[in-house]
């Protein structure tokens, strides 16, 4: 696999204007679809079969599910009013714990599927005014605006599909 960014050592530029949200709303959707046009592809041993320690595609599908409870939990921060969002667990103990490899990829995906399209509801009963508010990133210890979480949320799912596919590569 080719040399990348981890994904903690990533930095962002916020410098794009608020009224780019549905474009980002509409990445953030799509990703369940991507996935699921991938992952239904592929056998079993293809889907759980690890690189060494890190992460199985279906693991990495299972993460994205897992993630959204921060997404969500940083919308309450923003609605809340909170200077600083709630920091990520930078372990990942809840992907690490799920045992995604050992459950049936129908139920990864779906779990995926109706979390994602939560989130998106949410997102949209938003009005306008609100993909402007404001709080700090507490690993990127930089303002981020709702719209810029979106962004942010949309470059992780694309981070893991780059790495679902470079595993396709090495295994498939």
């Amino acid at each position: 696999m080719p040399n990348r960014v981890p994904w903690t050592e990533r930095t962002f530029n916020f410098d794009f204007p608020v009224d780019l949200f549905p474009e980002l709303i509409e990445r953030l959707r799509g990703t369940p679809a991507r996935v699921e046009e991938i992952a239904r592809a592929l056998e079993s041993e293809v889907l759980t079969r690890r690189d060494g320690r890190a992460w199985s595609i279906q693991e990495n599908i299972g993460h994205l599910a897992n993630v959204e409870a921060l997404f969500t939990g940083r919308l309450d921060d923003y609605d809340a009013g909170a200077e600083t969002l709630r920091p990520a667990d930078m372990t990942n103990r809840k992907t690490h714990e799920a045992n995604h490899n050992a459950r049936p990829i129908e139920d990864v995906l779906a779990e995926f599927r109706a979390v994602r399209r939560a989130l998106v509801a949410r997102l949209e009963s938003l009005r306008p005014g609100d993909f402007a508010r404001v709080a700090r990133h507490p690993r990127l210890n930089k303002p981020m605006r709702v719209v810029d979480m979106l962004l942010f949320q949309a470059e992780h799912d694309d981070y893991h599909l780059a790495r679902i596919t470079a595993l396709i590569r090495q295994f498939g």
